[in-house]
């Protein structure tokens, strides 16, 4: 019998469902199974077990199968595959997990605001907890959800935080832990039977990043480019989409008061134009700066009734008075909280907008020697979506004692599970369709590397954002980057133009070049490592730095 049905079947049989019971309901829950624990402020606190204050890459697995496995690149490490039989091994642990539940939680929404392309995904959990993340993170079911290309064929999650496998059954097909044992947790995708298991981990990023990857396998097929980024919407009506790694400013540029918030993480690209998959926001809160973020921080923060506030925050320090310290990382550096979009001051309520005039690629730079801000051409922003280049910092981790270059293609590599070359090549044939311009523009350091150098203040990297948003940049000369390729502006209204250069802002001129030709060599590197055997153009190798 189909999986979806036997789980139907499963569920109507419980003596106890909540079936898409009404938000107020799911947070008294929360609070009465005592998941959470009211706020000063009335968010709702919560702590996961050590195992699970974030992503388990090593246990998020994906069912391999003759049918479909050429569509994913095995090679990369963030595709672990299992078997089917292994997959049907957890369906059946879950149904017995299911069985055994005092409540069982299940609600209906769908990932995606374009009505065309959303998906519906039923989430079936132990929790009320878990239910109220889905509210705040996924979309209701639209009234026309029937014209979706999805409609007939949705997807299931079921998630059981506080269940664990028994570890013994899955010798050999489950991740080995570094003490011998096999994993007790899965975090598990059937992308062709549209089913993804969790077990075990209590990290709620693990629902929203699994059903990320979903989308960013489905989509393509239906001629629909899913990109990890933040999307806002000018007065003109021109939309804009910020792509970076974690500590790039992604969130924190993109949210501007002149420009309406599609969304802070997830989109989509299609005939149509852009639409966010979620809901909600999942914010990182630690060293968070009301001054900085005031946005997301009133958004998580302001003060409520607990049955209507609804914000989850999770791993935070909170004193017993109620209050958070988001400075204090001993729990975790990933503290998160999640809450609605509308709990932001500007956003546009349908998280739809028209195809982007201008895209921004964004790296935070701690060897000093990109340009503040550079313009690319097609084969250019191939490379760098490919490359999604942005550095570790000294310090950051035991045994860094220098910048380090991380590279995630497509800044979100764990997610994007397809050969890369289709997401490339999606991403140029959008840009050339409708004129889109794209940008590098790098919020880390100049003046030297980090240690040396300066963080580049960030009223100037807005003020550069905005000219590049705002056709500023458009007829001005730019001169070639001799060793990362990129076209650089030779003025930008409100920055010395000195800058705009970064060899001209260090004292040493011969560190500089020594430093850039050590960057553009790991460039080089990692691009015969990750795509020596790939069908890329020659137009996208030549740009590659290095090369």
């Amino acid at each position: 019998m189909d999986l979806k049905k036997r789980l139907d079947q499963a569920v109507i049989a419980h003596p106890n469902v909540h079936n898409n019971i009404p938000r107020v309901e799911m947070i008294k829950d929360a609070v009465s199974n005592g998941e959470v624990i009211v706020s000063e402020c009335g968010a709702l606190a919560t702590w996961t077990r050590t195992e699970s204050t974030g992503r388990s890459p090593k246990d998020t697995v994906m069912v391999k199968r003759a049918s479909s496995e050429g569509n994913v690149d095995w090679n990369s490490p963030n595709n672990i595959p299992i078997d089917e039989e292994t997959f049907d091994m957890l369906f059946e642990d879950a149904l017995s997990f299911i069985g055994d539940l005092e409540v069982v939680y299940e609600t209906d929404r769908v990932i995606g605001a374009d009505s065309s392309y959303a998906l519906p995904v039923k989430v079936i959990t132990n929790g009320a907890l878990p239910t109220l993340f889905s509210d705040n993170m996924f979309r209701p079911v639209p009234e026309d959800i029937s014209k979706s290309c999805f409609a007939d064929n949705g997807f299931v999650l079921i998630t059981l935080p506080s269940q664990k496998l028994d570890a013994s059954k899955y010798v050999g097909r489950l991740r080995k832990m570094p003490n011998g044992q096999t994993s007790n947790m899965v975090v598990a995708v059937d992308m062709d039977r549209r089913m993804g298991i969790v077990i075990g981990s209590a990290y709620m990023g693990s629902n929203k990043k699994l059903l990320f990857t979903v989308m960013n396998y489905l989509l393509p097929f239906e001629s629909v480019l899913p990109l990890h980024c933040s999307a806002n919407e000018g007065s003109d009506g021109s939309s804009a989409l910020l792509l970076g790694l974690s500590g790039t400013g992604k969130t924190t540029l993109s949210a501007d008061k002149s420009r309406a918030l599609l969304g802070d993480d997830e989109h989509g690209w299609s005939d149509g134009g852009i639409a966010n998959f979620e809901n909600g926001c999942y914010a990182k809160m630690i060293d968070i700066n009301p001054e900085k973020e005031p946005d997301i921080f009133d958004a998580v923060m302001h003060k409520d009734d607990y049955l209507k506030h609804g914000v989850i925050i999770e791993n935070a320090m909170m004193y017993p008075d109620g209050t958070f310290d988001y400075f204090d990382d001993r729990l975790t550096p990933n503290s998160r909280a999640s809450y609605p979009l509308k709990y932001l001051q500007n956003i546009k309520e349908a998280s739809t907008a028209g195809h982007p005039k201008t895209i921004l690629f964004l790296t935070a730079d701690a060897y000093g020697v990109l340009p503040p801000v550079s313009k690319l051409n097609k084969d250019q922003a191939m490379l760098w979506f490919l490359m999604g280049y942005t550095s570790k910092l000294a310090g950051t981790e035991t045994g860094i004692t220098e910048p380090q270059a991380t590279f995630s293609r497509f800044f979100g590599q764990p997610f994007m599970p397809l050969n890369p070359d289709i997401y490339a090549e999606m991403l140029g044939l959008r840009m050339e369709e409708h004129n889109t311009d794209v940008f590098l523009i790098n919020t880390g350091w100049s003046g030297g590397a980090y240690g040396v150098g300066k963080r580049i203040d960030l009223p100037l990297t807005r003020r550069m954002v905005n000219a590049a948003l705002n056709g500023e940049l458009d007829n001005v000369e730019f001169v070639a980057d001799k060793y990362f390729h990129v076209m650089v502006p030779t003025t930008c209204q409100g920055i010395p133009t000195e800058m705009l250069d970064p060899i001209n802002t260090w004292e040493d001129k011969d560190a500089y070049n020594t430093t850039a030709e050590k960057l553009a060599d790991k460039f080089s590197a990692h691009f015969d490592k990750a795509y020596g055997d790939k069908n890329l153009s020659d137009g996208i190798i030549n740009q590659c730095p290095g090369k």
